[in-house]
């Protein structure tokens, strides 16, 4: 299933493995090994922040995503399923149910 992973990096955090050189290393070694299929940064509420996006076979890979972003940079780490444009299509015969049933 397809995730987008949320990763904030708390300030002290970030700003310790800035100074000393690490944090484009770590963050290199993460994404190197995760392979997702997009990577952005940001800021979000005054933190850096990244949106990855991965494909997670089974739950049980969950800390295989997380564990590095926890260990390494004392980050938040979310998950929320992600669709593609193709996928809300096929979602097409749930919505138009849901909206008779509920609507």
């Amino acid at each position: 299933m397809r995730f987008l992973v949320k990763v904030s990096i708390p300030t002290e955090a970030g700003n310790k493995a800035v100074r000393d050189g690490t944090l484009a290393e770590k963050l290199g070694r993460i994404l190197n090994e995760l392979k997702p299929e997009a990577a952005y940064f940001a800021e979000v509420d005054g933190e850096r922040c990244g949106f990855i996006f991965v494909d997670v076979p089974d739950v049980s890979k969950i800390p295989f995503v997380a564990e590095p972003f926890f260990l390494a940079l004392n980050a938040r780490v979310e998950f929320h399923p992600a669709m593609t444009p193709d996928d809300l299509r096929k979602a097409g015969p749930d919505l138009e149910r849901a909206a008779k049933t509920y609507g």
